[in-house]
C-alpha cells in the first residue's frame, strides 16, 4: 500500500483509554496507566503505515474488523479505504460480542 492511512479514535475507544488511567489512578500508580496507554497509542500509530497488520477479529470473521493484541490489550479497529477507525481498547481476555 502506497502512503499512510489516517488514524481516528472512535468514541468508545477514547473512553475504554479514559478507563483505564482512571483505574491506576484510583489504585494509587497513575504512572502505570499513562505507561499502558501510551503504548497502546504508539502501537495504534504504526498502522497509518501498516493498516493490515492486526488479524481479523476471530469472534466476526469480517476483514474489515482487525485487531491488534497489545497485551494487556485488544486494540480493534475498523480498516476503511484510506483510513483506520479505533473502536474498542479492550484487555486481551475479553472476548468481543455483537450489540
Amino acid at each position: 500500500m502506497a502512503g499512510k492511512v489516517r488514524i481516528s479514535f472512535a468514541q468508545s475507544a477514547i473512553e475504554d483509554l479514559e478507563g483505564v488511567l482512571a483505574y491506576y489512578e484510583e489504585k494509587g500508580v497513575a504512572e502505570v496507566g499513562r505507561r499502558l496507554v501510551a503504548e497502546a497509542v504508539d502501537a495504534v500509530e504504526a498502522l497509518a503505515a501498516h493498516p493490515d497488520m492486526g488479524r481479523v477479529v476471530p469472534e466476526f470473521s469480517l476483514t474489515d474488523l482487525r485487531e491488534l493484541i497489545h497485551p494487556p490489550f485488544r486494540i480493534v479497529y475498523r480498516r476503511e479505504a484510506g483510513r483506520v477507525r479505533v473502536v474498542r481498547v479492550w484487555r486481551s481476555e475479553r472476548l468481543l460480542k455483537l450489540p
